[in-house]
């Protein structure tokens, strides 16, 4: 299968905010993996669930208005993967075979969404520093740990970026963009990375992403994140989505576009400074790397 998603074209720089308008209908997305993302969820939770579940603050209404709305449109745009049994007490998950028990009070209202898809589920809410992360079920981290982020404002859970830190100009335009977010005007962006495993769950450090040697091109993988912003009508909370995609390199030897893409992606890494290959995982690394998209766009 080709990748659904391909940032690493060129089109935008990976350090730009660079939002466009979401259509609705791509919001969630939803493939044949998701009974893997689904039970590698469950496993994190009885295993680790305080790395990958946290919550800050009395936010139930607004997790229950997530709930709500993720409901609503599991079943208008996926109906032969989501569908309300039991009186619309519980949703039946067709490709996992299970079914989800909406009205449980033992499970929190946002960890019940996040159990429905492949996504991550962020909430944010305003306060007077600024929007922070007030309640989170983050399984899929890329090189990130959301116990060290849960109650933090944005500009202080992006100190690690480049030039997105406290008193920067992209971390006011953030606060803007979260502050003039209309809710029927939901948006989305697209990051990407490099690793040498397939592996969801990456709570490491940018440095990390590849820990060992490589022994062939099998060693790296695409991962791809849609990330999407929706400003609930109700709270005036955020929801902030993340779907992670994961491919081997050589799957790009498959695109039509591959000579093309390949140059994009070379001259991207080319553009990128030293702080910013550090922050990608790929500082030292880079030229290996490109050998590597070299050998995919033959």
């Amino acid at each position: 299968m080709l990748p659904m998603h391909t940032p690493y074209n060129g089109n935008i720089h990976p350090f730009a905010i660079g939002l466009s308008p979401l259509n609705i209908a791509s919001w969630i997305e939803v493939d044949e993996h998701l009974p893997v993302y689904l039970n590698e969820k469950h496993r994190l939770m009885r295993e680790i669930p305080d790395e990958v579940w946290a919550q800050h603050g009395d936010t139930q209404a607004s997790q229950q208005e997530v709930l709500d709305m993720l409901v609503e449109h599991l079943v208008q745009y996926f109906p032969q993967d989501y569908s309300l049994i039991d009186n619309g007490s519980s949703i039946a998950i067709a490709k996992s075979d299970t079914a989800l028990n909406l009205e449980d009070a033992q499970i929190s209202p946002l960890l019940k969404a996040a159990y429905l898809v492949q996504e991550d589920l962020v909430l944010l809410r305003k306060k007077t520093e600024g929007w922070y992360i007030a309640a989170a079920s983050v399984c899929f981290p890329s090189s990130w740990i959301l116990r060290e982020k849960i109650g933090h404002v944005m500009h202080d859970v992006h100190a690690p970026v480049p030039e997105y830190g406290k008193g920067t100009r992209n971390a006011s335009m953030i606060e803007r963009i979260f502050d003039n977010l209309l809710t029927d005007q939901p948006v989305e962006r697209f990051n990407w990375s490099v690793y040498n495993d397939p592996y969801l769950y990456h709570a490491d450090r940018a440095g990390e992403h590849f820990p060992d040697e490589h022994k062939g091109e099998d060693d790296y993988f695409l991962r791809v994140e849609h990330q999407t912003l929706r400003k609930l009508p109700i709270s005036g909370d955020i929801l902030f989505s993340i779907r992670i995609h994961i491919d081997p390199m050589e799957v790009l030897s498959k695109r039509p576009d591959r000579s093309e893409l390949a140059k994009e992606f070379i001259s991207t890494i080319r553009s990128m400074n030293v702080d910013q290959l550090s922050y990608k995982g790929i500082e030292g690394k880079q030229e290996a790397l490109i050998n590597e998209i070299m050998k995919v766009a033959k």
